[in-house]
C-alpha cells in the first residue's frame, strides 16, 4: 500500500520528508534542461501512463514524481504540453469520482477487510492527489496570466507575446467544475466520517476565496458559479463554517466586486442545501460588528451593505427572521449602513410576506412584523444624514411601484414626501419629487384625481350611508366609517374578498361620472350613484373615496412648493419638478396646469438640461398628433400669458419652427383660426393665432407673406374694434414680413397701410389703456417699412401738435415764453399725454433709424473694401482700373480713416439734431423739448394730473437718453422727481430710465451714484424691485462700479418683499461667481456700514450669513480672518463688537485660519469682557476642533484656555471699575451734605465714642442716625431755593449703604476725648493699614468742611 498524501503547505513543501510515512518526491526532474522535442516525449510518456495504467497510478512513486516536476515547471511548458497535462489530470479524476461510489458496492460483496480498506485508501490517495495537482495547474495559470495583464501591451511587444493555441477559459472552467462535483459526491465513503480531512477542506477553500479576488476571473461564467458551488458545499454541507465565514467578510470588506458573487454562493448554498446557516452566521456576525468600526471603515460598510440587500432579495424570508439582529444599527453613526438597512426593509416588504399560507398565529406575527418594519421606514424619513433620507424615499417608490403600500399608508406616505420636498439637501427632493410621481402614477384611487370629484361623490356615499342605517345618528354614522386601515387585511393589501368591495376600476368610472355631469351644469342632487351592495361594502367604499380626496388635496397642496422648486438652483430640482407637474396635470390634479405655465421662461436657462426639460414638457402638454388642437392649445397660451411668459412662449415656438417641430398643418390651422375659418373663433382667439404666427415668423419670415391682405382687413378692420389689442398685433406682424413681402406690401397696399397706421395713432379710436400700446407698435411699423419715415412721422407730430394746441409750431414756442401753466388751461390733459408719448417715441425710433442708416453704410463699405481685397475687380489683362488705383491713392494718403471720421461726424450730427438742433421748420422735436422741461418742472400742476406726470416724465427720460446735453441739464430734474414724485408709476419708470441714462452716458450718472443706491430704501414695493432689477444688470455687465453703497443692495436680503429678496439673493449669487469673487472684498466694509444701519440682530445675521456662504475659497476666507480681526481696534460700541465676532463664527475655519485667530489674539482681546462675543469665539473653538489635527486641536485648547481666562479677568476688571464709579458717586453726593451735618458732630461724636471699645469702631446704630440725617437734610433741601431737586432724591438706602459698607470709616470729622483715644491707640494693631489710610483721608475731607463751614459762619 503507497504512503498516504497529506496537502503541503505549498508546491515545493513536497520535497522535504517526513517521519509519518508520507508521500513526498524523491526524485525530482529538471525540466528546464530539456529541450522541447524531449519535453513533448516526456509529457506524453507520463500522460500514456495516466491513462495506460489504473487510475491509482499517480500515488506510485515514479508516476508522481514526474508529474510533479511538470507541475513545478508547469510556466515554461508549450501550450500543446499544457493541454496534454491537463487533460490527463482532468480525465483521470473524473473517471475517479464514479467509482468513490462503487466503493460501497463492492464493501457489500467483498469480505476482505483488508483488500477494501487499501481500495479505499488508494481512492483517498488519488483524489487528494488529482485535486492537488489540478488547482495547483489553475493557480499557476491564473498568476501567468495576471503578471501578463500587468505588461504593457504595445505595436511594439504585441507581436512578441506568446500566442496561445488554447482557450484557458473554458479548461480552467472544467477543472473548477469538476472540483465542484467532486464534493458533491459521497466522500465519507473515503474519509470514514461525514466531513473530510480538515486539511483538504482548508486547501480547497483557501485557494477557493484566494480565486475570489482576481475580478476577471470573476467574469467568466462557468468559474464563477463553480467557485461558488465550492463555497457553499464546504461551508454548509461539510460544516467548514466559521473559516468560511471569516474569509466571506474580508473579501466583503476588501472588494467591492464580489459582493453579489458572495451573495450568490450564500443563496445557492441555502437553495441546494435547504440550510441556510451559511448566511444566518453572517447576519450574527455582521450584526456583532460594532457601529463604530463601520465609522472607520467607510468602503467595507458600503460593501456589507449592499450584500445584505442582494442577500434580502435572494433569501426574504431567512432575512426577516433574523433582522432583529441588524436593526440596533438603525443607531449607529454610518449612514451607509442605515442605507442599506433601509433597502434591506424594503426587499423584505416586498418579498417576504406575499405567501399567505400558514397557521393563524404565524401569519399574524408576520402581519406584526410587517408593520413594524414599515413603521421604521417612516420613522427614517427623518434620518438626520439626508443620503439616509434620499434612500428611505427611494424605497418607498419602489414598494409603491411594487403595489407594497396599503391605503391606509398612502396618505402617510404621501404627506411625509410632501413634506420633503422643502428639505434642505438637493437629493432629498429628488428623492421626494420621484416618489409623488411614483404614487401618481400607481394611485389606487384613479385615472383622475379632481378634488370636486371626490367630494361629490363622497356626499353622495355618504347620503347613502346614512340611508342603511336610519337609526344611527349622523355623529355615529362618522364614527362607524372604517379608517384606511380598518378596510385593509393583515398583508397591507385592500381586502377584496372579505368585503367584496367595487374594484379600482368601478371607483375610476364613479369618480368621473360624477365629475361628467357636474361640468355639464348638473347639480349632485339631480344625479344617483351606483349601488355597491351592503352597508359594509359601502362603507368599505366610503373610506375608500376619502383616502382619496385626502390624497387629491395632498398633493394639490404641494403646488406652492413647486412654483418654488422651479426657481431653484438645482437643476436635478427643476427637471423633476417639471415631470412631476406633467404627471399632476395627466392625473387632472387642481392647479397643475397654472404650474405649468410658470415653467415657461425656465427656456433662458443657461443650463442646457433644464431648457431640454421645459422644451420637451411643452411639446408634451402643448403639441398634439390634430392640428386643430395645438393650434388651440397655443393660441389660448398667447391669450392667457403675462409680458414674461410671451417671452418665453415665442422663443420656444421659434425653436419649434426651426427644428420643424412644428408642422405646416399646424401653421395652416392657425391661419384658420385668425381668418374665422373655424366655426365659433372669437375676436380674442384671432389675435392669439396671429401673436403665435408672429412669433413662428421669427424663426421663418416667410410663414406671414401668405395672407398680408387677410392681415390687414382683419387685424385693422372690424374686428379690432372688438378687441382692441388686435390692431397692435397687426402692428407686430407688419413689422415681422419679410424684405420681399414688405416691398410687396408697399407696391399692393402702402397708401392704404400706411392710412390706417397714421389714424390709429392720431384717431381716438381706442381705448385710453390700449392706446400707448398700439401707438408704439404702430410707429415702430412705420419705421420698418417706410421708405422716408422721418417724412411720415413729421405730420404725425405737426398732427398731434395741432389736436392739442389748435396751432402750429410757432405758436407752440412763444407760448413756451410766457407760461407753460396758461397753455395746460386751455388744453386737454389726455390729448397733451398722449402728444407727448407721440414725439418721444418717434424720437427714440429716429435715433434707431439713424444708427441702422450709419450700419448699412458701413457695412456697404465693409463688402466694398473686402472686394477690393480679393481682387474681384482686377481685370483680365492684369491692370488696375481707375477706382482701384484711386482707393489705393487714398489707402496711401489716409483719406479712408478721415472718411469714416466724416461718417462718424455726419451720424453724431443727426443723432445731435433730433433734440436740440435747427430751426422749427426743420426741427419739431427741440422746441417739444423745451416745453416738456418747463412741465415737468412745475410739480404743483403735475401732482394734479399723475397721468400726464407719467407721460411727461417717460418723454423726459427718452429724450435724455438721445442727447447727452439735454440729459446733463436735466439730471437734477430726474433724480428730483424719482425721489419726491408722489406717484410710484412714475417713480418706478425714472429708476428704470436711470439705468438705461448710465448705459448711454456712464460718465453722467457717475456722479450719481449714492442717488441711484437711494432708490433701494423706496417705500413703494415696485421701485425697490426695478431699482434692483437696474442694478444688477448694470453691476453684472461692468457697466457700473460696485461701489461703497453696496451695502444697500445687501439690506434688500432681508426685505419684507419676498421677491425683492429673492432677487437680491441671486444678484450676489452672480456676483460670487464674476473674477475672483467681488464681494470678498467688499465684506468688510458691508460689515461695517450694517453696523451703523438701524437693523434688528436677526436680519444682520441672516444677511452675513448669505454672503460670507458664498465665499468658497480658504485662502480669501483665512484673508477675512484677519481683516476681521482688525476691525475690531476700529469698532466702537458692544454691537459692533457683537456682529464682528458673529461674522467670525460664521466663516469657515482652516487650519491656518484658526492659526490667524491665534495670532490676532492682541487685536480683539479688549472685547472679551462680553458674553455675547465670548459666545461666538466658543462656536469657533467647537468648529476648529471638529477638523483640527492633535497637534492643532492641543493649540485651540490652550487658546480656549487662554480666552476663558481673558473673559473672567475683563469681567473682574469691569466689575471692580464699576463699583469704584459708583462709590465714587456715592461720596460725590455725600459731600453735599457735609455741610448739613457739621452742626450736628458733636452729638455724633459723643456717640460714636460711646460705642468704641476693644480698639474697634463700630456704629450699631447706623441705620438710625441715618434715617435722623436723611429727614433733617430732606427737610432742608426742600425749603431751599438754592438746591436743585435732583438733590432731594437721594434716597435712605444709598446714604445706609455708605454708612455700612465700611463701619469704620463713620469716624471722619469726629474728634475723639482723650481717654477713649488711648484705647483705640493700644489695639492699633487690629486695623489695617489701608483702613488708617481711610481714617486719616475721611478725617481730612471733614476737616476741610469744618473750615468752610466756620467760614461760612463768620
Amino acid at each position: 500500500m503507497a504512503p498516504h498524501f497529506v496537502f503541503p503547505q505549498s508546491l515545493r513543501a513536497l520535497e522535504e520528508e517526513h517521519d509519518d510515512n508520507r508521500l513526498y518526491v524523491q526524485s525530482s526532474i529538471d525540466i528546464a534542461s530539456l529541450r522541447p522535442s524531449e519535453l513533448e516525449e516526456f509529457v506524453k510518456g507520463v500522460s500514456f501512463d495516466l491513462s495506460d495504467k489504473e487510475i491509482f497510478c499517480v500515488e506510485d512513486q515514479g508516476v508522481f514524481d514526474r508529474v510533479y516536476s511538470l507541475i513545478r515547471s508547469y510556466a515554461s511548458l508549450s501550450p500543446s504540453c499544457k493541454c496534454i497535462l491537463i487533460e490527463s489530470l482532468r480525465s483521470n479524476l473524473s473517471v475517479l469520482l464514479p467509482n468513490v461510489d462503487s466503493l460501497s458496492r463492492v464493501s457489500q460483496v467483498e469480505n476482505d477487510e483488508v483488500t477494501l480498506l487499501g481500495r479505499v485508501a488508494s481512492h483517498r490517495n488519488a483524489f487528494k492527489i488529482y485535486t492537488f495537482f489540478l488547482l495547483n495547474v489553475v493557480l499557476a495559470e491564473e498568476s501567468n496570466s495576471g503578471s501578463n495583464n500587468k505588461l504593457k501591451v504595445t505595436a511594439s511587444t504585441r507581436k512578441k507575446l506568446p500566442i496561445k493555441s488554447w482557450n484557458w477559459e473554458a479548461q480552467r472552467g472544467k477543472i473548477l467544475n469538476l472540483i465542484a462535483n467532486s464534493l458533491e459526491i459521497n466522500l465519507a465513503l473515503l474519509f470514514g466520517s461525514s466531513d473530510p480531512d480538515e486539511s483538504y477542506l482548508s486547501f480547497i477553500t483557501k485557494n477557493a476565496f484566494s480565486m475570489f479576488e482576481n475580478a476577471v476571473l470573476l467574469k467568466d461564467t462557468d468559474s464563477k458559479d463553480a467557485l461558488c458551488r465550492i463555497i457553499g458545499a464546504c461551508a454548509t454541507k461539510y460544516h467548514y463554517m466559521a473559516q468560511s465565514c471569516a474569509s466571506i467578510m474580508h473579501l466583503i470588506h476588501k472588494y467591492d466586486f464580489v459582493v453579489i458573487h458572495m451573495a450568490d454562493a450564500v443563496a445557492g448554498a441555502e437553495k441546494k442545501y435547504a440550510d441556510g446557516s451559511l448566511a444566518v452566521s453572517l447576519i450574527r456576525e455582521m450584526g456583532r460588528t460594532s457601529p463604530k468600526d463601520y465609522v472607520k471603515d467607510t468602503v467595507g460598510a458600503e460593501n456589507i451593505g449592499r450584500f445584505l440587500v442582494e442577500l434580502a432579495d435572494r433569501l426574504p424570508k431567512l432575512i426577516s427572521v433574523n433582522i432583529g439582529v441588524l436593526v440596533p444599527h438603525f443607531g449607529g453613526e454610518s449612514y451607509k449602513v442605515r442605507n442599506a438597512l433601509v433597502g434591506v426593509l424594503g426587499k423584505l416588504v416586498t418579498k417576504a410576506f406575499k405567501d399567505v399560507e400558514g397557521e393563524v398565529s404565524s401569519k399574524s406575527i408576520r402581519i406584526r412584523t410587517k408593520q413594524a418594519m414599515l413603521e421604521i421606514l417612516l420613522e427614517r424619513c427623518r434620518d438626520v444624514s439626508a443620503y439616509t433620507r434620499s434612500r428611505v424615499l427611494q424605497v418607498w417608490a419602489e414598494l409603491c411601484e411594487e403595489h407594497s403600500v396599503s391605503i391606509g399608508l398612502w396618505n402617510e406616505v404621501a404627506e411625509v414626501a410632501a413634506g420633503r420636498l422643502e428639505d434642505k439637501s438637493a437629493i432629498v427632493r429628488k428623492s421626494a419629487l420621484n416618489l409623488l410621481i411614483m404614487m401618481l402614477q400607481h394611485n389606487p384611487f384613479g385615472p383622475q384625481l379632481r378634488i370636486a370629484s371626490f367630494e361629490a361623490t363622497l356626499d353622495q356615499y355618504k347620503k347613502k350611508l346614512n340611508e342603511l342605517e336610519p337609526d344611527m345618528p349622523s355623529e355615529r354614522v362618522m364614527d362607524s366609517v372604517p379608517s384606511d386601515i380598518d378596510i385593509c387585511n393583515g398583508d397591507g393589501e385592500v381586502d377584496n374578498l372579505k368585503s367584496n368591495c367595487v374594484s379600482k376600476e368601478q371607483q375610476d368610472s364613479l369618480t368621473d361620472s360624477c365629475l361628467t355631469q357636474m361640468e355639464e351644469g348638473v347639480t349632485p342632487k339631480d344625479f344617483s350613484v351606483p349601488d355597491v351592495g351592503n352597508l359594509e361594502q359601502t362603507r368599505a367604499l366610503v373610506a375608500s373615496l376619502e383616502a382619496g380626496l385626502r390624497f387629491s388635496k395632498c398633493i394639490d397642496g404641494t403646488m406652492p412648493t413647486l412654483v418654488q422648486l422651479m426657481a431653484s438652483s438645482s437643476a436635478t430640482d427643476v427637471e423633476n419638478t417639471i415631470l412631476l407637474l406633467m404627471r399632476c396635470k395627466q392625473f387632472h390634479i387642481d392647479g397643475s396646469e397654472t404650474c405649468l405655465r410658470k415653467m415657461l421662461p425656465l427656456v433662458f436657462s443657461q443650463d442646457k438640461s433644464i431648457y431640454e426639460a421645459v422644451e420637451n414638457a411643452f411639446i408634451t402638454i402643448y403639441i398634439r398628433k390634430n392640428p386643430v388642437e395645438t393650434a388651440k392649445n397655443l393660441l389660448s397660451l398667447a391669450i392667457d400669458s403675462n409680458i414674461g411668459d410671451l417671452a418665453a412662449l415665442e422663443f420656444i415656438v421659434g425653436a419649434l419652427v426651426s427644428k420643424g417641430d412644428m408642422s405646416s398643418s399646424t401653421i395652416s390651422a392657425l391661419w384658420d383660426f385668425f381668418c374665422f375659418n373655424v366655426s365659433g373663433t372669437t375676436a380674442e382667439q384671432s389675435r392669439g393665432a396671429l401673436s403665435v404666427l408672429c412669433m413662428a415668423a421669427k424663426s421663418s419670415s416667410g410663414i406671414l407673406g401668405s395672407h398680408l391682405q387677410d392681415i390687414i382687413d382683419i387685424g385693422f378692420g372690424r374686428w379690432a374694434k372688438l378687441d382692441p389689442l388686435l390692431a397692435r398685433t397687426a402692428c407686430v406682424a407688419i413689422q415681422r414680413l419679410s424684405e420681399d413681402d414688405k416691398k410687396k406690401l408697399l407696391v399692393a397696399n402702402g397708401i392704404r397701410v400706411f392710412s390706417i397706421l397714421e389714424s390709429l395713432i392720431t384717431g381716438f379710436s381706442l381705448p385710453e389703456s390700449i392706446w400707448y400700446a398700439a401707438a408704439e407698435k404702430a410707429i415702430d411699423a412705420i419705421y420698418t417699412i417706410h421708405p422716408t419715415p422721418e417724412a411720415l412721422a413729421a405730420n404725425l407730430i405737426k398732427k398731434s401738435l395741432n389736436s392739442v394746441f389748435y396751432s402750429g409750431g410757432d405758436e407752440l414756442q412763444s407760448d413756451n415764453a410766457s407760461s407753460t401753466a396758461s397753455i395746460l388751461t386751455t388744453v386737454q390733459v389726455e390729448k397733451l399725454a398722449r402728444c407727448l408719448f407721440l414725439i418721444s417715441h418717434i424720437a427714440m425710433n429716429q435715433l434707431v433709424y439713424i444708427e441702422s442708416c450709419s450700419r448699412k453704410i458701413r457695412k456697404q463699405k465693409a463688402v466694398k473694401e473686402n472686394t477690393y481685397c480679393d481682387g474681384q475687380n482686377i481685370p483680365s489683362n492684369g491692370t488696375l482700373s481707375a477706382d482701384m488705383q484711386d482707393n489705393n491713392i487714398n489707402a496711401e494718403l489716409g483719406l479712408a480713416a478721415s472718411e469714416d471720421a466724416a461718417l462718424d461726424t455726419l451720424f453724431e450730427k443727426a443723432e445731435k439734431e433730433i433734440i436740440s438742433g435747427g430751426s422749427i421748420e426743420k426741427n419739431l422735436i427741440g422746441p417739444s423739448a423745451a416745453f416738456l422741461t418747463r412741465l415737468c418742472r412745475n410739480f404743483s400742476l403735475l401732482q394734479k394730473h399723475p397721468e400726464l406726470q407719467a407721460s411727461a416724465m417717460l418723454a423726459l427720460c427718452r429724450f435724455m437718453i438721445i442727447d447727452a446735453e439735454f440729459c446733463d441739464a436735466n439730471l437734477q430734474l430726474l433724480f428730483t422727481v424719482v425721489e419726491s414724485a408722489p406717484s410710484e408709476i412714475v417713480r418706478s419708470n425714472c429708476t428704470i430710465a436711470l439705468g438705461d441714462l448710465a448705459v448711454r452716458f456712464p460718465n453722467l450718472l457717475e456722479p450719481w451714484t449714492e442717488n441711484m443706491y437711494a432708490r433701494l430704501r423706496d417705500p413703494s414695493i415696485s421701485v425697490r424691485k426695478n431699482s434692483v432689477l437696474v442694478l444688477s444688470h448694470l453691476i453684472l455687465n461692468d457697466m457700473m462700479k460696485v461701489k461703497g453703497y453696496i451695502y444697500e443692495m445687501a439690506i434688500r436680503l432681508e426685505d419684507e418683499d419676498e421677491r425683492i429678496a429673492n432677487l437680491a439673493k441671486l444678484f450676489f449669487h452672480e456676483l460670487s461667481k464674476k473674477g475672483s469673487n467681488p464681494i470678498y472684498n467688499l465684506l468688510p466694509d458691508i460689515i461695517g456700514k450694517l453696523s451703523n444701519q438701524n437693523l434688528e440682530r436677526e436680519s444682520f445675521c441672516n444677511i452675513m450669513q448669505y454672503l460670507i456662504a458664498s465665499i468658497k475659497k480658504d485662502k480669501q476666507m483665512e484673508a477675512l480672518v484677519e481683516k476681521l480681526c482688525n476691525r475690531f481696534n476700529g469698532a466702537n460700541g458692544v454691537r459692533q463688537w457683537e456682529y464682528i465676532s458673529y461674522c467670525l463664527s460664521q466663516l469657515a475655519f482652516t487650519e491656518k485660519g484658526v492659526k490667524k485667530l491665534i495670532e490676532s489674539f492682541k487685536t480683539y482681546e479688549h472685547v472679551l469682557s462680553e458674553d455675547s462675543v465670548m459666545d461666538h469665539f466658543r462656536n469657533i473653538i467647537n468648529k476648529g476642533k471638529k477638523f483640527a489635527k492633535p497637534e492643532l486641536k492641543l493649540c485651540i485648547e490652550e487658546f480656549e484656555d487662554k480666552l476663558n481666562k481673558f473673559h473672567m479677568e475683563k469681567k473682574e476688571q469691569e466689575a471692580t471699575a464699576r463699583n469704584a464709579q459708583i462709590h465714587q458717586q456715592k461720596i460725590g453726593n455725600l459731600d453735599g451734605f457735609a455741610e448739613d451735618r457739621h452742626g450736628r458732630e458733636y452729638c455724633e461724636e459723643s456717640d460714636i465714642a460711646e460705642d468704641v471699645t476693644d480698639g474697634e469702631v463700630v456704629d450699631p446704630s447706623t441705620e438710625g442716625i441715618t434715617q435722623f440725617s436723611c429727614e433733617k437734610t430732606i427737610s432742608k433741601f426742600v425749603n431751599s431755593k438754592e438746591h436743585s431737586g435732583a438733590s432731594s432724591e437721594l434716597s435712605e438706602a444709598e446714604l445706609g449703604n455708605c454708612e455700612v459698607q465700611s463701619p469704620k470709616v463713620n469716624i471722619r470729622g469726629v474728634s475723639h476725648p482723650r481717654g477713649k483715644k488711648s484705647n483705640v491707640k493700644d489695639k492699633k494693631s487690629d486695623v489695617s493699614a489701608s483702613n488708617r489710610r481711610t481714617i486719616r483721608s475721611k478725617k481730612r475731607i471733614m476737616k476741610l468742611h469744618c473750615g468752610k463751614r466756620d467760614s461760612l459762619c463768620r
